[in-house]
């Protein structure tokens, strides 16, 4: 079954949570980010492989080995970041996305919005940082 999403549909706490229109959404906002974290990552391994030249002067040559480095480690968030999306869109398909892991209580719309990704309620993250909190501190 395929869903047409309205071009300015936008999910709304007036509508049954997780609808088929709603996880559509969800379900292109994650393929957009994951398609446009794939293409820098393409972007950038293209200019490190054109990187091969040496630099001359020692200044040079560590200003590019520090950009290097910098992106080989946005390179390996983006894919860290890309395993967390596909893992939401495997949610999708298996209709737990939107759901908190702990509470099975749905995560609110505006945290989705801002974080897709996202697998615990507000109440269950905070929780989840605290328990961290008092175990590094203790």
């Amino acid at each position: 079954m395929t869903i047409t999403l309205p071009p300015d549909y936008r999910p709304a706490d007036n509508e049954p949570f997780m609808n088929p229109v709603m996880l559509e959404y969800f379900r292109q906002k994650l393929l957009d980010w994951r398609n446009e974290l794939l293409t820098e990552s393409n972007e950038t391994l293209q200019l490190l492989q054109q990187g091969g030249e040496s630099e001359a002067d020692i200044a040079d040559r560590a200003t590019t080995e520090t950009d290097r480095s910098l992106e080989l480690r946005t390179r390996d968030r983006a894919r860290k970041l890309i395993v967390k999306i596909d893992e939401a869109l495997e949610r999708v398909d298996n209709g737990e996305y939107g759901y908190c892991e702990e509470t099975a209580e749905p995560i609110s719309v505006p945290r989705l919005e801002a974080r897709p990704i996202a697998t615990l309620s507000i109440d269950a993250q905070e929780r989840h940082e605290r328990m961290e909190k008092t175990h590094r501190d203790g």
